[in-house]
């Protein structure tokens, strides 16, 4: 399952982009072609990226604590575009939040300690899963 193109991006003002790339090495190193739009992205920046891109999936990297805000928000602004395009979070997301996520249309939160097999094990069910409708 080789080729799919991920988007990843930093939406916010989270300048930390360390934890960001070394998933984008990871999936690239996975057989993905990794787009990486880079730090202080809107939703509607990111949204307009995945379309034009085609993408097969969203991935961002949240370590501001604006998750509850900026995720669902680049949700709404995909499907805005009139696309339906997975998204999935990473990084300090608080087991509480999850719930609330989900029910906004996040795909997959993968949290700090991820290893690099997870990642690409929950972004191929999440691309598994898209495909299967």
């Amino acid at each position: 399952m080789a080729g799919e193109r991920i988007l990843v991006a930093k939406v916010g003002l989270d300048g930390h982009d360390r934890g960001v790339k070394v998933v984008a090495r990871i999936l690239r190193d996975a057989g993905f072609e990794v787009i990486y739009t880079g730090l202080f992205q809107t939703p509607e920046t990111v949204a307009a990226a995945a379309v034009d891109e085609d993408v097969d999936a969203i991935g961002l990297s949240m370590l501001s604590g604006a998750h509850m805000t900026l995720a669902p928000a680049v949700v709404e602004a995909v499907r805005a575009r009139g696309a339906d395009i997975p998204v999935m979070v990473g990084g300090i997301v608080p087991d509480h939040d999850l719930e609330e996520l989900t029910a906004a249309g996040i795909s997959a939160v993968l949290t700090p300690g991820s290893t690099a097999e997870q990642i690409i094990d929950e972004v191929r069910r999440v691309l598994d899963a898209e495909m299967t409708g």
